[in-house]
């Protein structure tokens, strides 16, 4: 059984790798660095929203490490 990785632990991996970041993605992956869980919240937003905003204006972002990472979101549970 795999361990699925907290979202901050994601997050910083798509913000070093994702140069330059499309504009409508970036306050996401931020605000992705202080969740750990898709039970969280960060202020009034749940965790499982921001994931799903990010995914939505990732779209651009192509390549190997795009594709795992957004599979990888993509099967948070």
């Amino acid at each position: 059984m795999t361990q699925t990785r907290p979202i901050h632990v994601i997050a910083d991996e798509i913000i070093r790798l994702w140069k330059p970041m499309y504009f409508g993605a970036k306050p996401y992956a931020q605000a992705m660095l202080h969740l750990s869980s898709l039970d969280d919240k960060y202020g009034f937003d749940s965790a499982r929203s921001i994931v799903l905003y990010f995914l939505a204006n990732a779209q651009t972002w192509r390549g190997e490490d795009a594709r795992r990472i957004k599979a990888e979101l993509k099967a948070l549970k």
